[in-house]
């Protein structure tokens, strides 16, 4: 009896096939120069961010990065990575405060639109420090 269904190598290769165009398609932003995410890709650096957005990713009990300059007014956005709430509090004017960020929640505050260096801690685990410069 002929088969018209493909022989077990034969369909190996058009999975195979298959799926490199499917995670092609899927790395196309479309020709449009822009992502097509829907989330913001927030700058890590720890440098001036330039694009009016900044990330603090809280992870292993740590803030990443540690440092970060930011230009006045940027917003901030804060990943809690980890298992147990955390905070990002400015220790020396209580210029922002996140409040409690629970395991697995983002949240967002502006950095102040005073030029300075902003000491920050987790309140609910003191050692976890950090620093946010606004130039």
């Amino acid at each position: 009896m002929l088969s018209l269904l493909p022989s077990g190598r034969t369909r190996i290769a058009v999975a195979a096939t298959a799926v490199c165009v499917a995670a092609l398609a899927g790395c196309s932003n479309g020709g449009t120069g822009s992502s097509t995410t829907s989330t913001p890709s927030p700058s890590t650096a720890a440098s001036p961010s330039g694009t009016g957005e900044a990330l603090i990713t809280i992870k292993d009990f740590t803030f990443r990065p540690k440092q970060l300059t930011v230009a006045a007014g940027t917003k901030v956005t804060v990943i809690n990575k980890d298992a147990a709430a955390h905070t990002v509090t400015n220790t020396s004017s209580k210029a922002f405060d996140t409040g409690d960020v629970a395991a697995g929640r983002t949240v967002t505050f502006t950095a102040p639109d005073k030029a300075g260096a902003y000491p920050f801690i987790c309140t609910l685990h003191p050692y976890m420090k950090g620093s946010l410069t606004v130039r």
